[in-house]
């Protein structure tokens, strides 16, 4: 049998832990605190930072591949705060190794005026090494060119997509705008008819 005092420590227990958590609730810490905790969880799935809309316009895109990539911390966190520029970035295999060259990474908010940050650099690419083969003797042998098309969070990590692909002439692009405006014009049709039918 356990001593009546055991049962008052428990019961004086309890109440001072509701207290303190009313006082959290009522101070408004209570926010702070999960929007910490949502933080410390590994974040899980696709979260896509920017796209390179111009890829395809500029380029006949084929196989892609998912790279890795080599950052600084003060650059994954300007990732985070979706401050990059992909539009004139590209990428290269020099001797054995994946290059991005061209990729424009702002400068973190919160970083210190002085941080010594880059906003364009050579960025070194992890691919696996059969890939960095296969896509070197696609750039030497047929004359194509490695573009990154998506930059994304997976499982946390930053990753790309890059495309190995042709460069349009004008010929190409004035198809690309022919058929896009064809399927503009019978879209709209469709609609009209679809309009008049109700």
């Amino acid at each position: 049998m356990r001593p009546s005092g055991f049962r008052f420590h428990l019961d004086f227990a309890s109440g001072a832990l509701f207290r303190h958590i009313v006082s959290i609730l009522r101070s408004g810490r209570a926010s702070a605190i999960s929007s910490n905790l949502a933080c410390s969880v590994k974040q899980t799935g696709i979260q896509v930072i920017a796209t390179n809309r111009q890829a395809r316009h500029r380029y006949v895109l084929t196989d892609t591949y998912e790279a890795g990539i080599v950052l600084t911390g003060s650059e994954v966190k300007s990732l985070r705060e979706a401050k990059v520029q992909l539009t004139d970035a590209w990428a290269s295999i020099d001797a054995g190794e994946a290059w991005m060259h061209g990729m424009h990474i702002a400068a973190y908010s919160h970083s210190q005026l002085h941080s010594g940050h880059f906003a364009v650099r050579d960025r070194k690419l992890l691919l696996h090494r059969n890939q960095i083969d296969r896509i070197g003797m696609k750039l030497k042998v047929e004359r194509l060119s490695l573009v990154p098309t998506k930059l994304y969070f997976l499982d946390g990590k930053v990753k790309v997509e890059l495309a190995v692909g042709k460069g349009k002439n004008v010929g190409d692009k004035r198809e690309d705008i022919k058929r896009r405006d064809s399927e503009r014009d019978a879209a709209r049709d469709i609609a009209n008819a679809r309009r008049r039918s109700d």
